[in-house]
């Protein structure tokens, strides 16, 4: 079909250069996916890097400890991925002897490996005929054949699933695969896309249409919630200070972080000032609470917005298990907190 030709001809004229892409081996194609999973490229490759130097095989990253795991993955953000990566890692290792699952369907059977993931790692690694559908894929489709149905119902998942199988050559799926994501990821962009030089700028229905900008239909919106954070840094006399490990289920699972003081909105000094000294940190003997004001930063995660302050504590007391904070940096913090420490604004 000339789609397809045309596209895989495309392709090979731009495609990138990716680390991922001249192997097959299904270990380093898997973590690549993981990494890329609501992640830019260019953000998502050193940590690929970073990643295979540190754990060059399954068994390694097997036998890892998981804050290692979280501390090299810190800045990625979505941190479950990493402690599914890891928990998957050990399935591998231990139960299959270091031998990832040469099908689809029981590559699917992997923990927080999902439809995409397994068809991509399926595909690239096995060559077998079964097609990625990805954001990218789902907007060159719908724009190519004016395709209107919702895609975030899974009726249109199936429908979109469907079609890129007929398109697909059987003797090069993953070379199809390859290459329709990466027009989607270069080419077909969704935002204001270059239509004047498209390969397909003769036949696409929804240029023709003018419904470039419409397409693909994605009707339902995220609800985002505010939560107010005011990250306490406590100072001792020996210049030690208290973290804690966040290990109640939600985000930053298992990541450290200075003592959280929650509230419903942002709240100035006299509110914290009374908090710390009647409740959270009544045990010791306060000397002074300072404002880091010029921290003060909103962290957007993709269902919530983080208002973040950070407040100085100085205590007259020694903090038992108190860590230097010269120390900080080697614990695996949320990257906001990271940047706050990595600043020195720990100082204030």
């Amino acid at each position: 079909m000339d789609f397809h030709n045309i596209l895989i001809n495309w392709y090979l004229q731009n495609k990138r250069d990716l680390p991922w892409r001249n192997t097959t081996n299904p270990y380093q194609i898997w973590l690549s996916e993981i990494m890329l999973q609501q992640t830019r490229v260019a953000q998502g490759m050193p940590y690929f890097f970073s990643f295979t130097e540190e754990f060059p095989t399954v068994f390694n990253l097997a036998n890892a400890d998981e804050e290692q795991v979280l501390k090299l993955w810190q800045g990625l953000g979505y941190y479950s991925r990493a402690r599914n990566l890891h928990k998957t890692a050990q399935y591998v290792a231990n139960e299959l002897n270091g031998v990832f699952p040469k099908t689809y369907k029981d590559l699917l059977k992997l923990k927080g490996v999902g439809e995409y993931t397994a068809a991509a790692i399926a595909s690239f690694s096995y060559n077998e005929a079964v097609p990625v559908v990805d954001g990218n894929v789902f907007r060159v489709l719908s724009r190519y054949f004016g395709i209107e149905s919702d895609i975030t119902l899974p009726a249109t998942k199936k429908e979109f699933t469907e079609l890129a199988f007929e398109l697909m050559p059987n003797h090069n799926p993953a070379l199809f695969n390859q290459a329709i994501m990466e027009f989607g990821a270069l080419q077909c962009v969704p935002k204001s896309p270059d239509c004047s030089v498209c390969v397909f700028n003769a036949s696409c229905v929804a240029l023709q249409k003018k419904k470039v900008d419409v397409l693909p239909v994605k009707s339902k919106k995220l609800k985002v919630t505010n939560r107010f954070f005011n990250y306490l840094i406590l100072e001792d006399i020996l210049g030690n200070t208290l973290i804690q490990k966040r290990t109640s289920k939600g985000i930053w699972h298992n990541l450290y972080e200075f003592p959280l003081l929650e509230t419903t909105e942002i709240v100035g000094f006299d509110f914290v000032a009374n908090a710390i000294q009647k409740d959270i940190f009544s045990s010791y003997t306060i000397i002074g609470i300072e404002d880091c004001s010029h921290a003060t930063v909103i962290h957007k995660l993709s269902h919530q917005h983080l208002h973040i302050q950070f407040w100085k504590v100085k205590i007259k007391d020694v903090i038992v298990n108190g860590v230097n904070t010269s120390e900080l940096k080697v614990f695996p913090f949320p990257i906001v907190i990271y940047n706050f420490i990595e600043k020195q604004e720990i100082i204030c």
